[in-house]
């Protein structure tokens, strides 16, 4: 589509004013610094205006309305001024109701408004409706006395950090923008070689410290074409707020959850969950039913002063149910980067059948039994079974997804409960769960753990437990051992 003007900001002068006459009005700071990084995200000059003479007692001019005819994207910066003044309420409209006229207010779930909160407001019914789905950008911080405070830098370096990171965030997203705006007329022999626009992802709302990461997630998915949700503001109301997501959901190919210290906020219902505990109900739900593809962020060690929020910490940990489908990343934000965008790798095709007779056998074990394990491997290839091991060596994410596949594509996994301590063993045994509950391209017939050299305590008592699926070769192991092993895979003698 053709705009004479990439972008025109909307604001109310009064909040253009300086904090003292040494300094720069805000308005003239976001401009300028919005400026400066959407053209080094173009490669080009950005081209945006801004109404820095006109006042808000004279007519609407027809420097406005023309103006507003040729824009692109229209940028509101909301405050309690702006809801009050005439001027600003005309502009907004004035530019949405030519934007409906000819269906271009919203492209590919995409709206030609974007709403800056400089400080929050209840718009009500004063604005266009399109704006009250719009989830926007929070330029303000409430502080513990639930205080609002701009992202000014006039207030101190953290402040100005906080300014830039939400104006980058901001410049990331119009680029995106302007640029699919731009491409969008364009219909040439080349469209049946497109691939056309690629899945969705479910990027959770999260507390508030956890904010500043999924808008880095957001921003890097969506620059690799990714369409993020949810997009626009989710109702209040519980029942509406789970219909809302369950809708969503359904559209995307991948959640993202994010899990903080801070509860998050609690629509208004019978439940009192927050919306962090809701969504991954829901996913797990959805996983569970059409297989959705999950991944968890919990970094280690985090806890929380909230008592509902340590509780949902705790069971996320050792509750298969709340993770079912989930990857859970307890590392730093970028090994959770890597993480989503291998979830989102398109699938790779399955495995040629095996040669019939040839049963696969994933043995999963710590990186210190490698050497150990290979007595036990010879046992198992001599009755013509396949043995894979796990990869221990590699980016984090390429590592995890080649092991998932292993425990996905064999025909029965043996945790081999060696140099692993009591915890690796719960963490195998945690992750094997969740594994199991995955879709399988062949059924698994045993899942089986074998207690090896060295002894210990916990070991002495499954060895006295004799529990089905314990294989005790504590004392060595040899195919009176691996005997259940062979019958599960009908595997018969040594030839």
């Amino acid at each position: 589509m053709k705009f004479a003007r990439q972008i025109f900001i909307s604001y109310a002068h009064l909040d253009n004013q300086p904090l003292s006459a040494d300094q720069s009005g805000w308005v003239s700071l976001f401009h300028s610094t919005l400026q400066t990084l959407l053209s080094q995200r173009l490669g080009a000059p950005a081209d945006i205006w801004r109404d820095d003479k006109l006042h808000g007692n004279d007519d609407f001019s027809d420097e406005i309305l023309d103006q507003l005819a040729g824009t692109a994207v229209f940028v509101s910066i909301l405050t309690p001024r702006y809801l009050k003044s005439d001027w600003c309420k005309k502009e907004i409209r004035s530019f949405c109701q030519r934007a409906e006229a000819d269906n271009s207010l919203v492209l590919d779930n995409k709206a030609r408004v974007i709403k800056v909160l400089k400080l929050p407001v209840d718009a009500g019914d004063q604005l266009p409706p399109v704006l009250g789905r719009l989830l926007g950008y929070d330029f303000y911080e409430i502080d513990e006395e639930h205080v609002p405070h701009e992202l000014d830098p006039a207030y101190g370096d953290k402040p100005r950090q906080a300014f830039l990171r939400k104006a980058n965030k901001l410049a990331w997203d119009l680029a995106a923008q302007l640029t699919e705006l731009q491409r969008r007329p364009q219909v040439t022999e080349d469209a049946a070689n497109d691939p056309g626009p690629k899945p969705a992802v479910y990027l959770a709302e999260c507390s508030r410290d956890r904010r500043e990461a999924r808008d880095c997630i957001a921003s890097e998915l969506a620059c690799c074409g990714f369409t993020v949700l949810p997009d626009e503001r989710l109702p209040d109301d519980e029942d509406e707020y789970l219909a809302a997501v369950d809708a969503l959901l359904e559209r995307c190919v991948l959640s993202v959850h994010l899990v903080g210290t801070g509860y998050g906020r609690v629509p208004d219902g019978d439940r009192q969950q927050s919306v962090v505990m809701l969504q991954n109900e829901l996913a797990a739900a959805r996983s569970r039913s059409h297989g959705l593809r999950r991944v968890i962020w919990l970094p280690a060690g985090v806890t929380s002063p909230q008592p509902a929020q340590q509780a949902f910490i705790d069971a996320l940990q050792t509750d298969a149910a709340l993770q079912f489908g989930a990857d859970l990343v307890s590392g730093d934000l970028e090994t959770t980067k890597s993480a989503v965008h291998a979830a989102l790798k398109p699938p790779e095709p399955p495995p040629a059948p095996p040669v019939a007779g040839s049963a696969r056998v994933h043995l999963v074990c710590d990186a210190a039994d490698r050497k150990a394990v290979v007595p036990l491997i010879k046992l198992l290839r001599a009755r013509g079974l396949e043995v894979s091991l796990p990869a221990f060596v590699g980016d984090a994410a390429q590592v995890r997804e080649t092991n998932r596949q292993f425990a996905l594509d064999c025909d029965a996994i043996v945790l081999y409960y060696g140099a692993g301590d009591e915890a690796w063993k719960f963490h195998q045994q945690n992750d094997l769960r969740k594994l199991l509950g995955s879709a399988r391209e062949r059924p698994l017939k045993a899942s089986l753990t074998l207690l090896a050299e060295p002894p210990s305590d916990d070991k002495e008592v499954l060895q006295a437990l004799a529990e089905p699926g314990v294989l005790d070769g504590l004392g060595g192991i040899d195919e009176a051992t691996l005997a259940p092993l062979f019958a599960a895979l009908g595997a018969g003698a040594t030839p």
